[in-house]
């Protein structure tokens, strides 16, 4: 192949991607609904060829493609779900579903995994062993779509897994990578506190369950402060709190809801017993009641070293020294943990942000949008990984 005719495929990549990205835009699904979403990508796969393609659970698909001869199994993993937000972007492409977009950026996720896929089984030959494509429903509701398709066997024989996530707080251009603990666990709760209600200008008739709720939020935060060792990463963050109906009523009842987020499985374990024991004290002590759930979300994201370690050379021999980013752990929770219980993998960060295009709106925000010139920086990614990994050193 030419230069000219390589330069000309290699642009035509680029904009099939682009395109894939803003169809799955305009049409978002979500979790657990991935329909059309899903139905396209298993049309679009088969549509290449020579590739074994499969529906693991009813929305999500998986492809696979073998090499030449056998060799090890790389796994690539692209989740697919919407969010339910009301898109304010006036774009061609924005959502016409109602009350549904992309506000996370996995409509890129799942055209550059397109993208990658095309572009291996185009350099097939060159291939040893296998890799899997896996394009996941439901990763932004529990219990998410990851356990799922693990629980179907997408992982068996795998022998290292690796995904990314556009990211808009890294500039476009640069390669987010983090050894170790990269992603907490999301886990949920919720607190009622009951007293007992009344006139809000006779307090000593009631049990206020605002002013009983208020202290419970705030000794809540002793166990991130003042009984967690200052070295370990916790978030304890009560979120939602409704109670009351006017100005002169004390409610019966306040409802909280919260998030707690780790990276260590004993602390994890140990906070609903220190919160309830927070909660039992200062309800009744003021004569009140609650009730208290707490729900386990997915495992923290745990990068493995040498795999981590095999990306961040991969970045730096795309994009030299100054495109990778050596980044903090974020409290942010993902379900790439379940594929990772099954095989050592690496989920790293594909900058999708950009200041002098306004690309700057955060995740799950209205506004939300990626920038486009990234998809391919994710494109290249996993291609150079894969051909480094089951190929020839030469990736283009």
């Amino acid at each position: 192949m030419s230069m000219i005719s390589a330069e000309h495929s290699r642009e035509a990549q680029k904009e099939q991607v682009v395109k894939w990205r803003r169809h799955f835009h305009e049409n978002p699904e979500l979790s657990f609904q991935e329909e059309k979403t899903s139905q396209f990508i298993y049309d679009t796969l088969l549509s290449f060829g020579n590739l074994k393609v499969s529906r693991p659970t009813k929305t999500s698909v998986m492809a696979k493609l073998f090499g030449q001869k056998p060799g090890k199994v790389l796994a690539i993993r692209a989740d697919i779900d919407a969010l339910p937000i009301q898109e304010e972007n006036d774009f061609p492409f924005a959502s016409k579903t109602p009350g549904v977009m992309h506000a996370c950026g996995h409509d890129g996720h799942a055209a550059m995994l397109l993208g990658a896929c095309k572009a291996l089984w185009e350099r097939k030959d060159e291939l040893s062993g296998e890799i899997r494509f896996l394009f996941q429903h439901a990763e932004e509701l529990t219990p998410g779509g990851a356990e799922e398709m693990v629980e179907a066997g997408v992982m068996e024989g795998v022998d290292a897994v690796i995904g990314t996530h556009l990211w808009s707080p890294l500039q476009t251009g640069k390669i987010g990578i983090i050894y170790g603990p990269m992603m907490a666990s999301p886990d949920t709760f919720t607190i009622t506190v009951k007293g007992r209600g009344g006139h809000a200008g006779l307090p000593y008739d009631c049990i206020d369950s605002v002013v009983i709720a208020a202290q419970v939020i705030s000794n809540l935060q002793h166990i991130v402060s003042r009984t967690t060792d200052t070295e370990e990463k916790l978030v304890l963050s009560v979120s939602q709190i409704a109670g009351g109906t006017a100005h002169n009523v004390l409610p019966d009842e306040v409802k909280m809801v919260g998030t707690v987020r780790s990276f260590n499985q004993e602390l994890r374990e140990s906070i609903p017993g220190k919160m309830e024991s927070i909660i039992k004290g200062i309800t009744s002590a003021h004569g009140a009641e609650y009730e208290f759930d707490y729900e386990y979300g997915y495992r923290p994201v745990i990068n493995e070293e040498s795999v981590t370690r095999f990306l961040h050379e991969t970045a730096e021999e795309l994009y030299g020294n100054e495109g990778v980013a050596l980044m903090k752990p974020s409290m942010v929770g993902e379900d790439f943990s379940a594929f990772l219980q099954k095989a050592d993998g690496c989920f790293f960060f594909t900058g999708a942000g950009n200041k002098e295009k306004n690309i700057t709106y955060p995740h799950h925000h209205a506004k939300f949008t990626v920038d486009e010139d990234a998809l391919d920086y994710g494109v290249s990614m996993f291609v150079r990984a894969a051909i480094k990994m089951l190929g020839s050193s030469e990736a283009g």
